[in-house]
Parts: structure tokens; sequence; C-alpha cells
């Protein structure tokens, strides 16, 4: 079976789920490009395990193509590997009517896309997302980035992929540590829109996150969200939930922790610290906490205050001096706030951090 959710933004594509779609990638790609040669970018992980398959796909359909193999992990999302990728291309030759694709998770997503943006001005990429938290999120809506020294994702731009194809097949090589960060997203989307998908992953537990209809609902989601706001600055930044504490957490780990568990973590501050100013109610609280014990993912943290309090200063959502947070109302609805940098610290303690 197979699922659809067009996008309509700057502009315009679909976004196409169905198990198996990895072999079918070279006969759909024909229908909506002229690119003579496409370049995969994916990581020394991932690669081994698709990347025969969808060689195989794109040359039965007349690409050629090359392959730029990057290292693993958050890490290697900089600009050392962004220019190593950048210089590939212009080594191999690539002009604007070629076509990069990405064959990963959200680092080799973010990474291929700030590419395809930047290589001559800019060139057609499609996503072949491999994990759920790609699926579920950053292969749709276009933003693109690197991480510098100070800070993650501070280099980037939008830019609308030509194509989105997920897999779902494809989840059943990733670890469950990997699928449980996947999840946090999954969460994330039913706190900020949608009870029934709540109620739906309190039953169904993993499982139930990793469906092709949860997948749709999610990008659902995120399609209404971008086609109000492309350019995140207004609704759009509601998909910012947990990511305000969850990026500080993550940076302070030095990248330990993966995207997914952060994020878990910085909304389950940002419930306590609503409840705490009386925003969303108690027992709002205690079932979202539950159901991110249950996906068994971190809702604490053990940095200390300041340090996740410095880390949040630099994150790329402050405003001159002062940083919106999302908040949850009750699950199914969450708002901004725009606080000031000084108030940071006591909405950290509000949230658990000490």
């Amino acid at each position: 079976m197979s699922f659809t959710v067009d996008i309509h933004a700057s502009r315009a594509y679909t976004v196409r789920i169905e198990s198996g779609l990895l072999d079918r990638v070279g006969a759909l790609l024909r229908e909506k490009t002229a690119a003579e040669t496409v370049c995969i970018v994916s990581g020394q992980q991932v690669w081994p395990l698709y990347g025969q398959r969808l060689e195989q796909s794109l040359h039965a359909a007349g690409f050629r193509t090359l392959c730029f193999i990057h290292p693993s992990g958050e890490q290697h999302k900089n600009l050392k590997t962004y220019g190593e990728l950048l210089e590939f291309l212009a080594g191999e030759g690539l002009s604007r009517s070629d076509l990069l694709l990405s064959l990963g998770g959200g680092v080799t997503g973010d990474l291929t896309g700030f590419a395809a943006a930047t290589y001559q001005r800019g060139l057609d990429y499609v996503q072949i997302p491999t994990t759920l938290l790609a699926m579920v999120d950053s292969s749709v809506g276009g933003k693109t980035a690197v991480d510098l020294a100070a800070g993650k994702n501070l280099a980037g731009c939008f830019w609308q992929p030509l194509s989105v194809l997920c897999d779902p097949a494809l989840l059943e090589t990733l670890d469950q540590r990997e699928l449980r960060c996947g999840a946090a997203e999954v969460v994330k989307y039913a706190v900020l829109r949608d009870r029934a998908l709540f109620e739906t992953l309190e039953r169904g537990g993993l499982a139930a996150a990793c469906g092709e209809t949860v997948i749709q609902r999610c990008l659902e989601i995120k399609r209404d969200l971008v086609e109000e706001d492309e350019f995140d600055r207004g609704s759009r930044r509601l998909l910012n939930l947990g990511h305000s504490f969850g990026h500080a957490i993550e940076s302070c780990s030095g990248y330990a922790l993966r995207h997914g568990e952060a994020v878990a973590a910085g909304m389950a501050m940002a419930a306590r610290a609503a409840a705490a100013r009386g925003i969303f109610p108690e027992t709002a609280k205690v079932r979202l906490l539950a159901l991110l014990g249950q996906f068994g993912l971190p809702a604490e943290t053990d940095f200390p205050v300041g340090e996740l309090a410095e880390a949040m200063r630099k994150d790329k959502k402050r405003s001159g001096e002062r940083m919106t947070l999302i908040l949850p109302e009750a699950i199914g609805r969450c708002r901004t706030e725009s606080v000031p940098l000084a108030a940071l610290e006591d909405w950290l303690r509000l949230g658990g951090a000490r």
C-alpha cells in the first residue's frame, strides 16, 4: 500500500510512503527529472546496507551514479565534511542539471540539502530517509544545515527537495535505540496537534510509532505548519517543541546523546516548566512523562543549569536578548513563549535541571 503527502511550499513536491520503494527509486525519479548523473550521499553505516540496491535501481532507469560516503554521526555534520562534498561534486564535474540524492538519516539529509542549495547556486536533490526520525521529520520542510563549533545547525538555508521517498521497510535494520529516537519526534507531533495520535502511541507503543499511517500523520502535521510558515518566523516554530532545551542537552553531551534522546528530555523539561507555571495540566504532564518512559526515552538531564543556559544562548532560535520556548498547553496544543535570556536558568530549574 502506498501513501502520499503533498507539500505546497516555494517548491511543490510529494512525499511517498511505501514499503519496498527502494527498488523502484530509479523509475520514480525518471518521471521527475531529466538528469543524467545522480550523486548519492550516504553515511558509512547506511551505504553497505542499501547502496548497491539503490544503484541497481538507478542504473536500470538509465542514470549514471556517483557516491560520496561520509563518516557517520552528528560530529561529522560540519564545515569540513560539507567542504569535502562540494569539492567532490566539482571534481566530478557535476552541473546544475544533475541530481543529489540523500540516502540516510537526518545528518545525511541536512548535509546533502545544504550542498544542493549552495553548489553552483543550487541544484535538485531527493531525500531517501532511512531512519524513523528522518522519515517523520527532518527529510521534509526544506531546512538544510551543518553545525559550527559554536552550536548546532548554525550554517544553513531553506531549500526544498524535488521529492521525498520513504520506505518503511528500511526501518527493519535500525537498532532499538535509533527507533526510540524517531519515536521522540512522533510523540512531539502528537503533543503538538493530535491527541488521538497520542492515545494511539499509548496503546500501541513503538510498533505503532513505526507504522505507515503514523508516519503519514506526522508528515501531514508538518506539512500544515510548513505551508503556513515555510521560513520559520511564526507557527512553524512550534516544531521546536523540546528542541530549545534539547539542543542544549545534546550540545552539552558532546553529541553522545542522540538527537531524539535530547529532544525527549527537552520535551520533558518543557512539560515540567509549563506545568509549574500553570500552563500545562499536571495530569497531562504525567501522561507525557509516562509515554516517554514507555518508549525508553530519557526525561531528565544531569547537566548543570549554568552549562545548559550557556548552550541555549548560542542557539539559532535566540532573537536578540530573548529566546522562544515552545510550551505545551494540552495534549494536542502548544504555544510559543518569548522569554528573556536572563530568565533561562529559572525556566531550566522549573524543567528539572539543577
